[in-house]
């Protein structure tokens, strides 16, 4: 007897964990997601700050000239600007971005990590176009 009722509670339990929400497994691996494409440019941060100093160095050295090639000098500074605007952002998602999930709900916690997603995946394509382009014209 005594083994019916334990069998039939741990079937229960069993039976109950496998028909449970899947909110936070999923929740788990959005946020890891969010985190590898936060990875994935975080270590070109130094990168963004180099190519900015040698466009603005590009730019100081145009504008010592007797002539100004004004169209050349729009690109550096343009570039220079990007790249700075890159650098920023990505400080700003840091800082907006929250580790814990607090008092979220699984609902609320899946709309935040997609939000964050969409915020990361800005940032990350942008520093990519910043870098590309700094690159092309550093040459």
């Amino acid at each position: 007897m005594k083994r019916t009722i334990l069998f039939f509670i741990f079937t229960s339990f069993l039976v109950l964990n496998s028909c449970g929400p899947k909110g936070p497994s999923e929740n788990v691996k959005l946020r890891e997601e969010v985190i590898e494409v936060h990875d994935e440019v975080m270590p070109k941060m130094g990168q963004l700050k180099l190519l900015e100093r040698k466009s603005l160095e590009k730019v100081e050295e145009l504008e010592s000239k007797d002539s100004i090639d004004s169209t050349e000098l729009a690109k550096y500074k343009a570039i220079a600007y990007d790249l700075n605007q890159s650098h920023e952002a990505m400080f700003d998602w840091m800082h907006q971005y929250e580790t814990e999930d607090g008092e979220k709900s699984n609902e609320e916690l899946k709309q935040y990590l997609e939000d964050q997603m969409e915020l990361i995946s800005k940032v990350n394509v942008d520093m990519k176009e910043a870098l590309e382009k700094a690159h092309s014209l550093l040459k």
